[in-house]
């Protein structure tokens, strides 16, 4: 479905001489050398950029909410995708601290958002099932919600947009991410399951019962990306996964925010390995079973501010560290050129 190459490694020594050799001691800029680098590589060019950056976030509602796993019931998926469209909430000021763009995608949640200029409407139902007692899609929607995510993306492409960030908004998404978790690594939900938004222990033991009992439900068909996407994704984790994969084949950086987009980002790495090398991990968020994620994708995040919010909030954040390894990287003076002797 999709042809993704990793980057062409052959500059990879310049690279790092010219970053080695800007006026600071050897690695004293730490992580934002490393991000240089992939940068570097990704643009395979002299000078690196970020240009017309957006941030995405995909919502959708799950059949497995009904539970009373979180904090909140259903209806607040499309009062939170209200209020994105409003301006108010989180992800909406640290975009326009930063200067990025912001798009929600309704992949299906209960109740259809009126039209608005920010909306992108790519529904494929009203939530997914209960994947507690029913497979939460067919894999035929999942395919289809594959596609509807590359498109979004693919239409940034072409408007020049060469970095996307990832964030998300539905109740009941963590247990759906908990699950993928559980499946790609082939371990025990209560080792994937948080506490979401702030549940109490009595929902979380039903949360760990629930995706145990789904897991199980599930076992021979969760042997794939696609089955497992299938059996207990999300519309949003779906479309995102799309997007991801659409953004590592069109050669852009991707931002992935913290469980349930790295959930995502799982999934697509399962899939298509070297979409990883596209993939910029944003934070290490608070929810239990994130840094195990990340340690699976060898990844090291660039932020770690107890963050437990979603909606793409850790990308949004992480994006002026971004911009700051591009700019040392183009414009920091070399020993050279600064007469420095060393």
């Amino acid at each position: 479905m999709f042809t993704i190459t990793q980057p062409d490694t052959q500059p990879s020594d310049h690279i790092q001489h010219q970053i080695n050799n800007k006026t600071k001691p050897l690695g004293a800029l730490g992580q934002l050398e490393a991000v240089a680098l992939q940068l570097a590589l990704i643009q395979q060019t002299e000078k690196i950029e970020i240009m017309h950056p957006h941030l995405l976030v995909f919502a959708g509602d799950h059949g497995i909410a009904q539970h009373g796993l979180s904090i909140a019931p259903s209806e607040v998926t499309a009062q939170m995708v209200a209020n994105f469209l409003a301006g108010g909430a989180a992800i909406n000021c640290f975009c326009r601290t930063n200067d990025m763009a912001l798009k929600v995608i309704d992949a299906g949640i209960k109740v259809e958002p009126e039209d608005h200029p920010n909306l992108v409407k790519q529904r494929l139902g009203h939530g997914t099932e209960d994947f507690s007692q029913y497979a939460a899609m067919t894999e035929s929607t999942v395919l289809h919600a594959l596609q509807y995510g590359a498109d979004v993306v693919e239409k940034l492409n072409q408007k020049s947009c060469n970095l996307v960030g990832f964030g998300e908004m539905g109740i009941g998404n963590t247990s759906s991410a908990a699950a993928i978790m559980a499946a790609l690594l082939n371990i025990p939900a209560d080792e994937c399951v948080g506490r979401g938004t702030g549940i109490d222990d009595q929902q979380l033991q039903r949360k760990v019962d629930l995706i145990t009992q789904a897991l199980d439900l599930h076992a021979e068909r969760l042997s794939d990306p696609l089955s497992i996407l299938a059996s207990v994704g999300g519309f949003e984790i779906a479309q995102i996964v799309g997007g991801m994969l659409k953004a590592a084949e069109n050669k852009m950086t991707v931002l992935v925010d913290g469980f349930i987009s790295t959930a995502a980002a799982m999934l697509a790495v399962s899939m298509y390995p070297e979409a990883n090398h596209y993939f910029i991990y944003c934070h290490c968020s608070e929810e239990s079973g994130h840094q195990r994620m990340l340690q699976h994708l060898n990844a090291t995040p660039l932020l770690s501010l107890g963050l437990r919010l979603g909606e793409g909030t850790g990308a949004a954040l992480a994006l002026p560290l971004l911009r700051s390894a591009c700019c040392f990287y183009n414009e920091m003076a070399s020993f050279e050129d600064a007469g420095v002797t060393v």
